[in-house]
């Protein structure tokens, strides 16, 4: 599949005059809970030529090929994506850490990792996790019977929101460092545990009685990070310069090779 999704990249390089620096997984995969027919969520960051910057024009910044049965790759644009990092977008630091990469090219993304700590803004991250949870609790947690992998749409960003809480850092996308970081040994752990392994086996679709376990923790932290993200105060220096030095250095570095 790799070699496929590489031939994708030279595609997208040819057909759009760009460069990509930076492609990786960014859906289950790379999150460590694949089921046997899961597709490949694939993310980039690629750059123009000089002159598509040189306009008055504002212009599409994402590039999106069609989704297939096994690939949905899509990207944004280097302009796009440090003004994401100076927000300290999660998808984006996400990207920046998974575990599957497909192609790194240039320096960019040494670059942005070099400097993640001055742009991380703990409640930023904090607020897109709960309201992930949130809304997917609401979604698919509240009926009697559910479907195994939607446990994991809560689960997952509750466990990043503790990890914030905990270290003040990004949190790792794998879903098992989580876990072993984050949960004692007893019921819950052993519950999601189970239900990890049923879902990379592939029951993840099987609607069943709810797990009170899991559902009671979930509804206990919830409550309990709603109001822990109302003290925090943050506040981050403007790197605004600092990012657009790195965009000119990158933009010089990709198109004078």
């Amino acid at each position: 599949m790799k070699e496929k999704i590489l031939e994708a990249i030279i595609r997208i390089e040819q057909q759009y005059e760009v460069k990509v620096c930076y492609a990786v997984e960014s859906g289950s995969r790379a999150w460590g809970f694949p089921s046997r027919d899961s597709d490949y969520d694939v993310r980039f960051i690629y750059v123009h030529k000089k002159d598509w910057y040189l306009s008055i024009e504002q212009k599409r910044d994402v590039i999106e090929l069609p989704i297939d049965e096994l690939l949905d790759i899509n990207g944004w644009e280097l302009r796009k994506a440090l003004r994401l990092f100076k927000k300290s977008n999660p998808p984006l630091m996400e990207w920046l850490h998974s575990g599957i990469v497909y192609y790194q090219a240039y320096s960019l993304v040494d670059k942005m990792k070099d400097i993640q700590e001055k742009v991380f803004l703990p409640q930023a991250a904090l607020y897109h996790y709960l309201n992930m949870a949130k809304g997917n609790f609401r979604d698919y947690l509240h009926r009697d019977q559910v479907k195994i992998k939607k446990y994991f749409y809560v689960l997952r960003p509750i466990l990043a929101c503790m990890w914030i809480e905990r270290h003040n850092t990004v949190p790792p996308i794998e879903f098992q460092i989580l876990v072993d970081e984050l949960l004692g040994e007893g019921q819950l752990k052993q519950e999601i545990l189970t239900l990890l392994e049923r879902k990379i086996r592939g029951d993840e679709l099987n609607l069943e009685p709810k797990v009170i376990a899991i559902n009671d923790f979930l509804e206990r932290e919830i409550m309990r990070l709603e109001e822990y993200t109302k003290t925090l105060k943050v506040s981050k220096e403007d790197i605004t310069p600092m990012l657009d030095k790195l965009f000119r250095e990158v933009l010089k570095e990709v198109w004078s090779q």
